[in-house]
């Protein structure tokens, strides 16, 4: 098993564990993957950090390839996909409460920016880095304390 992670600079006990997510270069998660890819590496990334949600915090329930398909089958809807990234922003904020931060991910700004340049996805990214940077140097996958 990896090593337990601990911060001291958190308030409060930690009162779980969950895994340590991946941190990712968000412009090249907004625009230098996507456009090398023809916009694939959008879906991957959107399936990607979900899972890594799932396992960052396994008190709350995090839809894993629900939220891609819903891009994927039903983006001519316009309506399914904004609220998918609605609660997507919604998670992302649930994250950074459960990483003992505060919650400075807005999900109506994330959905805003989505018809901005596709925007959104780089707010998103930096604002699940800031969880990742939280945590210092864990390796991906590592344990790590979580708090109420």
């Amino acid at each position: 098993m990896g090593q337990h992670i601990v911060l001291p600079s958190r308030a409060g006990t930690p009162v779980a564990q969950g895994m340590q997510m991946k941190q990712r270069h968000p412009v090249g998660v907004w625009l230098g993957l996507p456009l090398i890819t023809l916009g694939i590496y959008h879906l991957v990334w959107y399936y990607k950090i979900h899972k890594e949600l799932a396992h960052f915090d396994r008190r709350r329930v995090v839809p894993v390839a629900g939220p891609m398909l819903v891009l994927l089958f039903l983006s001519w809807t316009l309506i399914a996909p904004m609220i998918s990234y609605f609660r997507t922003g919604k998670r992302i904020a649930e994250g950074q409460r459960a990483a003992g931060l505060p919650v400075t991910c807005s999900a109506g700004i994330g959905l805003l920016l989505m018809f901005v340049l596709g925007l959104g996805t780089l707010y998103y990214q930096l604002e699940l880095n800031k969880v990742v940077n939280s945590y210092g140097d864990a390796p991906v996958g590592t344990p790590i304390s979580l708090y109420a």
